[in-house]
């Protein structure tokens, strides 16, 4: 005895099914498949009274942003102290250039005294990747978002902008934030490489992650 299955890859009818058959859907990798399939959930939800799944994906931006929002605040801060202390760590590096070793533990010793943690700068960019890899199979693969339109020129945000309109946003969006907060000239070139990087990066990727 055999079921055979024949329709979209709707992961809500393949669930129903309790046999499996919700296995076929292609959530990425096994670590990020839960956060996948809780992102769906979450996408269908919003979907159940916003009619525009491009509206969908802003609304829920925003609901991550505000979750991620103390993360950044405290990765801002801490950007800025590591822009003020920029003399002291130049005086360092003049002082111990010979002497790498010194040098290190040197500059953990200022971090510590002005309790400035460099790592917390990236960490929510580490934390938010996740979500971001999780939300890619799920505009890639799944039934709810193929064909779904946005605005104007934007009609299947499951394939990418065919003007590559909204990627070069992005990528202008990008440097004007990073212009607005970046204030160590040591890291102008960042400021004009990371969103030219990211802007080719992302310009083949779907239109709604771009989004």
């Amino acid at each position: 005895v055999f079921e055979l299955y024949a329709g979209p890859l709707d992961y809500q009818i393949l669930k129903s099914y309790q046999n499996g058959l919700d296995r076929m859907m292609d959530f990425g990798w096994s670590v990020i498949q839960p956060i996948s399939r809780f992102l769906l959930q979450i996408f269908i939800f919003l979907r159940s009274f916003i009619p525009n799944y491009g509206l969908v994906i802003i609304v829920f931006s925003i609901l991550i942003f505000a979750a991620f929002y103390p993360l950044t605040f405290k990765s801002f801060a801490s950007m800025r102290k590591m822009q003020a202390l920029q003399p002291e760590l130049n005086e360092l590096k003049k002082k111990y250039s010979k002497d790498p070793q010194r040098l290190n533990a040197e500059t953990m010793n200022l971090y510590k005294k002005y309790g400035v943690n460099a790592f917390s700068s990236c960490l929510p960019m580490f934390i938010q990747m996740p979500v971001l890899f999780a939300i890619y199979p799920i505009l890639k693969t799944t039934i709810e978002l193929r064909d779904a339109p946005f605005i104007f020129w934007i009609t299947d945000l499951s394939a990418k902008d065919p003007y590559f309109i909204l990627p070069i946003l992005m990528g202008a969006t990008m440097f004007l934030s990073q212009k607005v907060t970046m204030t160590d000239n040591s890291q102008k070139m960042l400021m004009y490489t990371m969103p030219i990087m990211m802007t080719v990066f992302f310009i083949n990727f779907p239109a709604g992650l771009v989004l």
